[in-house]
This record gives C-alpha cells, sequence and structure tokens, in this order.
C-alpha cells in the first residue's frame, strides 16, 4: 500500500480502505454524503465505509446504471438536508460520476446543461465545488482520477461535464474491494479500461506522459484481464488490473476517440439500458480498423505495449478477447432498434470525444460502424 501523488492523491494498494478516516481529515470533510448503490448495500461494504466515516454520515443509494440529473438532485437535497460538505463515492464510475455531479450542484447555481464541456462549461466549473473522495469497487472507469463525469439530462442526451475540479480530491484504490466481482462484470468494466487506454493513446493530441502512462495500462490490462475473469480472487491480477483503469483514467486529458462518441450516445437511450463497458468492447475492434490508417506507428507500439507481435491485428486480437470473455456479440442482441440510430449518430457527432478521434468521422462513417455492430 503507497500514496500515489499524481493529478490527486491515490492511496492503492490491499487494505488501502483502512486510510478512509484519514482522507477524510486530510480533504475537511466532517459531514460526508456516502453515494453508492443498493446492489453494494446488499453485500455490507457501504455499512462498512459508513463506520469509517464520522457518526451519522447519511447514504443515497439510488444511483442508476447511467446516472441521471434527476438522480444526482435527488442525492443533492440529500446533501443539503444534512448539510454535509462533501461526498464518499463508493462503486464503479455510476456513483463516482453522480458524486461529481452533486459536488458541481452544491456549489455552483444556473441550469445543469450550462457547465457541459460542449456548451463552453469547462471555464464555468471553478475550485468551490465540493470535494469528492472516490473509493472505486470495479477496475473499469477510471473515474477516480478523471476528470470528467458523464450525466444523462432529461431529454436523453449524455454529455461530458469535465474539469480539473471535478477530479476527485482522494481516491482510495483497494484491490480487495473488486474480488468476487461476477466474471461479466469484471470483463465489461475491463474492456472499459482497455479502451481508454486504446483511445487516449491514439488521439491525435500532443502529450507524450499521457502517451506513456496509456500503454502501460494497456499492458496490464491485456495481461490480467483473462485471470481476472477466471479466478475473482487472484489478488494479483485485481491489483494490476486496478492499476490499468487508473491509468486509463490519468490519461483522459489527451481526449477519446469515435468508441465513446458512440458508446456515450448509445448510453443516453431511456430503452434498453445499455452498460457503458459493454458498449466500448463491442465498438473497438470496427473504430480500430477505421483509425488503422490515421495513427502512424502506434498500433505497432500499442502491440509491444501489449506483448502481441509487431505485425498482430490489434482489432482482431480484442474481437478474440471479447469472445473468450463471453461479451454480446452486437448492438442488436442488447436490444438497441434500427429506428434509434440517427438519434444515436446525432449525438456522437456533438459528443465531446468526437473531435479527439485520430480520423474525422462523418455521420456516414458512424452509420457504418454501428452497421457493423448491429448484430
Amino acid at each position: 500500500m503507497a500514496p500515489i501523488a499524481y493529478l490527486t492523491t491515490v492511496e492503492f494498494g490491499a487494505g488501502a480502505l483502512s486510510t478512509l478516516p484519514d482522507q477524510l481529515t486530510a480533504v475537511g470533510m466532517t459531514r460526508p454524503l456516502v453515494v453508492s448503490d443498493r446492489g453494494l448495500a446488499a453485500t455490507g461494504l457501504v455499512q462498512r465505509i459508513q463506520t469509517l466515516c464520522p457518526p451519522g454520515a447519511p447514504v443515497f443509494l439510488d444511483v442508476p446504471p447511467n446516472p441521471t440529473e434527476a438522480a444526482s438532485r435527488a442525492a443533492l437535497a440529500v446533501y443539503q438536508a444534512h448539510r454535509c460538505d462533501g461526498l464518499c463515492a463508493v462503486g464503479g464510475g455510476s456513483p463516482i460520476d453522480l458524486a461529481k455531479c452533486v459536488a458541481l450542484l452544491a456549489s455552483h447555481s444556473g441550469p445543469l446543461e450550462s457547465y457541459a464541456a460542449i456548451y463552453g462549461g469547462i471555464s464555468r466549473i471553478t475550485g468551490t465545488i465540493a470535494p469528492v473522495i472516490a473509493i472505486p469497487t470495479t477496475a473499469g472507469t477510471g473515474s477516480e482520477v478523471g476528470r470528467a463525469a458523464l450525466i444523462t439530462l432529461e431529454d436523453g442526451r449524455k454529455l461530458g461535464f469535465i474539469s480539473p475540479h471535478l477530479i476527485p480530491r482522494r481516491a482510495v484504490c483497494d484491490p480487495e474491494l473488486t474480488i468476487g466481482l461476477p466474471p461479466f462484470l469484471t470483463a465489461a468494466t475491463g474492456l472499459d479500461a482497455l479502451s481508454h487506454c486504446l483511445e487516449t493513446f491514439l488521439s491525435p493530441r500532443f502529450n507524450p506522459p499521457a502517451e506513456a502512462i496509456a500503454l502501460d495500462g494497456a499492458g496490464r490490462v491485456w495481461r490480467n484481464i483473462d485471470a481476472a475473469y477466471a479466478n475473482g480472487g487472484d489478488v494479483p491480477a485485481r491489483t494490476e488490473m486496478l492499476m490499468g483503469a487508473l491509468e486509463g483514467g490519468l490519461t483522459f486529458q489527451k481526449g477519446l476517440g469515435a468508441v465513446h462518441a458512440l458508446s456515450h450516445a448509445l448510453g443516453g437511450l431511456t430503452e434498453p439500458s445499455l452498460h457503458h463497458g459493454t458498449l466500448n468492447a463491442i465498438l473497438l475492434p470496427p473504430v480500430l480498423r477505421f483509425n488503422a490508417g490515421y495513427v502512424g506507428d502506434k498500433m505497432k507500439r500499442l502491440n509491444a505495449a501489449m506483448d502481441l507481435p509487431a505485425d498482430a491485428d490489434l482489432a482482431a486480437e480484442i474481437e478474440a478477447l471479447n469472445q473468450r470473455l463471453k461479451i454480446p456479440k452486437g448492438l442488436r442482441t442488447l436490444g438497441v432498434p434500427s429506428e434509434k440510430l440517427p438519434w444515436v449518430i446525432e449525438r456522437a457527432l456533438e459528443d465531446h470525444s468526437h473531435a479527439t478521434n485520430p480520423r474525422p468521422a462523418t455521420r456516414e462513417d458512424y452509420a457504418r460502424l454501428l452497421a457493423e455492430v448491429m448484430v
């Protein structure tokens, strides 16, 4: 167990959860709102977190799989009723992103939409934001060190709220909290982490430090995801997966790409409710093929970092991984109707990740990419 100071302070390692009282003290939080979900509450973890918090810490558990503005405002009401001074988010990306949104709403007035990145909201988010401590229980989103929150508004738009002030003040990353994660969630969240490392590395923005972190993260996830999937109690594999996910989150400053532009848009659908990591896994192979001729030698550099032959077809390797991990074949399998695709495409074109895809994508390109995965 060791602290890592980079963008924020991370306490990483088996048993790190025991440091939570120290983290609360470090950020001056005396009345935290614990944000989690009912599944984790049923395991007893939320109650365990409460015992590490000051007495009487309130809890909010009604976090949807894709966090919404409505749920954020419901949590804000609890936050204000108990006069909280910060949030402790426990779970995957959904509770952490929702906690970030509550922290924003608690300290910033006006419509939530006005703080979205695509509407110039980055500069409107200030350092007055309430503090957040993030405790991830999946190795996936990297939201515990990320500067973004993805929130679905009332009209179905899934927007990115981005600011260095949204990075949690502390992250407590304890691989023991990921032990026993079901195989499907291990696979879907792990492929989410891999997609972050791949897309940020391939982004055309100039940021060599982020690229180095992305390469290391991609290698860690690739070498350990099969073992973590096969054995939920494999602590070394779980530790490597958690670090790979964290590294994916550290690279978000470089920007993502078409995988996320499309998965964010699909995640805005009311029906069916779609898992973000599963969408990224399905979309990765066709998007990698779409971008292949526009990234210089980066595919070879990824292959080297992931211990693959220099001439390996990375898209094909990921398709084989998806098959091994029993990822659904495509969007139709998940219940996505064809008539929703034009709506999805319009929102993908407006998504903040669209601009940093290495190959400029048109409406027609997105239509072709979606057609490939409509199986």
